[in-house]
């Protein structure tokens, strides 16, 4: 040969080294990008699968496929047998299908060198199947070909059977089942059991749960296809082999027979033998269902947990042991490992069962009743609810989660309008109360009580009339209104007549609304004013540091939010009220009239909280003269100020306030008492006292945009 290089080729490259670098294979950093990105492997290892289908392949290539499959098909037994719940191994059925694709295309690629090449010996289809060939049949075609059967069969018949049958309940069952989980989670989520993460987690593993078992009732006909056609593949070489060996290469009908036969058989264990391995790992994992743990954890732990079925087992086998003929050495040493394992277990036991009740005894030894200290006994509940037992049903019934219903919609209602987060109330049944009657009690002092009856309801005529229906005359607990209990059946016919009918519930939560209302100052604690101003917003957390404690303290502003709450006044604008402390506080430190500055900033709130459905304020003024009589009554200085009127007055005052607002009520107004600044909190103490609804307003308190509507003067 020679080295000059041919007219018009390019030279080699100068500066490089084409060392390592041989044509026509893959460079290492053509495997360095294989091995970084293995969609690419797997894309390509697909592609290679389907070209083995096509193109020839030459033994020594396919000796290589061959163990590449028998290691791929350990591979997957050995993960089934390690994970502790099937939807770890979720991509099984992707897996089984490339699986059985590689043996497919492989013994099509065997089929191939066999059918042409098998009169040149046993070696034409490479040395793998040569090797499983002599090693199953030695010597003899029949033996191989009866080995070869029983394996397709186990395969067929009792695994990938058994499998698909097991895959095919599960995922009906799972399916069916979707439901009931489903609602199961969801009834989790909303009693608070478990957080929104968690049950999204848990309806994302059903769903897996269920996709898994249905990829896996079609992936098990995957296993059975392939014993299939590796019966009529085996079955295709040995006649097509023998027909083209005698007609074709020449060769005798024995020595066809043999040479085919051994080739085919060969090449069918080295295809079945992983195809049942894959099968019983496709078993293994569709058995395992409801297990939680490795293989290991169904096999020993819960065959060893019975030691008499190991004991029988050993008086089985040293029975069996002395029959005559019965070889006595295997059957006394299996009798052995069973009776020296069900001893085991049987001491393991008995440990197990004194440790629990050691354990037992320990932790009843601390959990013996204490004697309660007397510190419980000051315990003081906010807010109780005494009921008779004619009235348990209201609670307990199945349908009787009415009343803890309503209660806790209270509790966000009067936080929502009023910024105030209600005590949780006790519900407690008392035997000393009628069956029907109920008492509310506030810091465990009576506060108000009534009677309802389950299963009535009451009727009440907006009118203030007495209800025209057959039933209990009773007087409404809340409001002192003539109403009747009245039987179901009347629902209907006291709703025609306008009546207003409400639900035993309903008239116990309404007690309970406005009772709360009356003494929300007093429930409003120290604890409770320092929670509302930690869970203020991060902007406003500056200004609470600006004036507490240098301006005001906490206990300061308890008593601004208590008597806002007394008139009922929200306190839900909590920046705004502390914006109006910390202007007040600038030129007083009274709190009486920090609290007028405050309800100033709450003009606005305030008039839209008292307008009519007229879109106007009503109002009822107090004449000069009376105004006079008060600036006059008051005597001190600052916070020891106090309203001095003589008794004679006060009634005149309350006779005229009583006369106005009747005939105000008279003409269909509701109206408020407007005064001055300097007078309005003693007006209020007075006004409270026989009238507590009447809000009491002060000209500042008056918001410019507010439509108003004088209906009288005091």
């Amino acid at each position: 040969m020679s080295d000059v290089s041919t007219p018009g080729s390019a030279p080699p490259p100068s500066g490089g080294s084409t060392r390592g670098s041989t044509p026509g294979l893959p460079s290492f950093g053509d495997l360095k990008t294989l091995v970084s990105r293995p969609d690419l492997g797997l894309a390509i290892g697909v592609m290679i699968i389907l070209v083995v289908l096509i193109l020839p392949m030459p033994a020594p290539l396919l000796d290589l496929f061959l163990a590449v499959s028998i290691t791929f098909s350990i591979l997957i037994l050995m993960t089934a047998l390690f994970i502790h719940r099937p939807l770890e191994f979720s991509s099984f059925p992707t897996i089984l299908l490339i699986a059985t694709m590689m043996r497919l295309s492989l013994n099509l690629a065997s089929t191939r060198l066999i059918l042409s090449h098998g009169h040149e010996g046993t070696n034409a289809a490479g040395r793998v199947i040569e090797a499983f060939g002599n090693f199953v049949m030695q010597g003899n075609f029949v033996i191989g070909i009866i080995v070869f059967a029983i394996l397709v069969i186990v395969n067929f018949i009792v695994i990938t059977k058994g499998s698909g049958r097991i895959a095919e309940v599960a995922a009906r069952f799972t399916l069916d089942a979707m439901p009931g989980k489903q609602m199961a989670i969801d009834a989790d989520l909303s009693a608070g059991l478990i957080d929104e993460n968690t049950a999204r987690n848990r309806r994302r593993d059903l769903e897996d749960e269920a996709s898994f078992f249905g990829a896996m009732d079609g992936a098990s006909k995957f296993v059975r296809g392939d014993a299939i056609a590796g019966l009529l593949i085996t079955f295709i070489n040995v006649i097509a082999g023998i027909i083209i060996g005698m007609g074709q290469k020449d060769l005798t009908m024995t020595q066809a027979a043999e040479t085919y036969t051994l080739l085919t058989v060969g090449d069918g264990l080295v295809s079945q033998i992983p195809a049942l391995v894959v099968s019983t790992a496709a078993g293994l994992l569709v058995s395992k269902a409801g297990v939680d743990g490795a293989a290991d954890k169904a096999l020993f732990g819960q065959l060893s947990g019975y030691p008499k079925a190991l004991g029988m087992s050993s008086f089985v086998m040293i029975v069996m042991s002395v029959l005559p003929g019965v070889p006595m050495m295997p059957f006394l040493f299996l009798a052995a490992i069973a009776g020296g394992l069900a001893w085991r277990a049987d001491r393991t036991q008995t440990q197990q069962a004194q440790a629990e009740i050691q354990e037992e005894m320990v932790q009843a030894a601390e959990s013996v009743p204490q004697e309660e200290p007397i510190s419980s006994a000051l315990h003081l509940d906010e807010l109780r609810l005494e009921l008779g037992y004619g009235l348990l049903p209201l609670i307990n019934d199945a349908d009787g989660e009415q009343l803890t219903d309503q209660i806790k919609a209270l509790r966000r209602q009067l936080a929502s309008d009023m910024g105030f987060v209600m005590p949780s109330v006790r519900i407690l049944d008392n035997m000393q109360l009628d069956a029907n009657s109920y008492m509310l009690k506030v810091k465990e002092v009576d506060a108000g009580s009534g009677e309802v009856y389950f299963g009535l309801y009451m009727a009440m005529d907006p009118n203030g009339q007495q209800v025209d229906l057959p039933g209990t005359h009773t007087t409404e607990p809340t409001f002192g209104l003539p109403a009747t209990w009245i039987e179901d059946s009347l629902r209907d016919e006291a709703a025609f007549k306008g009546y207003t009918v409400v639900d035993p519930a309903t008239v116990i939560s309404t007690h309970l609304t406005e009772i709360l209302k009356a003494n929300m100052s007093e429930l409003l604690s120290y604890a409770e004013v320092q929670k509302l101003l930690d869970e203020l917003p991060p902007e406003h957390q500056k200004l609470i540091d600006d004036i507490v404690p240098s301006q005001i303290s906490v206990t300061g502003i308890q008593r601004i939010l208590q008597s806002l709450l007394s008139e009922r006044i929200s306190i839900r604008d909590l920046a705004t009220i502390l914006e109006g402390i910390a202007e007040a506080t600038s030129f007083t430190q009274n709190t009486t009239q920090i609290t007028e500055h405050v309800r100033a900033r709450l003009s606005r709130q305030i008039c839209a909280g008292n307008t009519g459905a007229a879109g106007y304020l009503a109002i009822l003024a107090l004449s000069p003269q009376w105004e006079q009589k008060f600036a006059e009554s008051l005597v001190g200085q600052g916070e020891e100020r106090q309203l001095a009127m003589p008794p004679s007055e006060l009634q005149q005052l309350i006779t005229s306030v009583r006369e106005r607002f009747d005939e105000a009520a008279l003409a269909g107004e509701m109206p408020i008492m407007m005064t001055s600044p300097m007078v309005r909190p003693y007006v209020r103490s007075v006004i409270e006292r026989f009238r507590p609804q009447t809000v009491v307003l002060s000209q500042a308190e008056i918001h410019p945009q507010a439509k108003l509507k004088t209906v009288g003067q005091i």
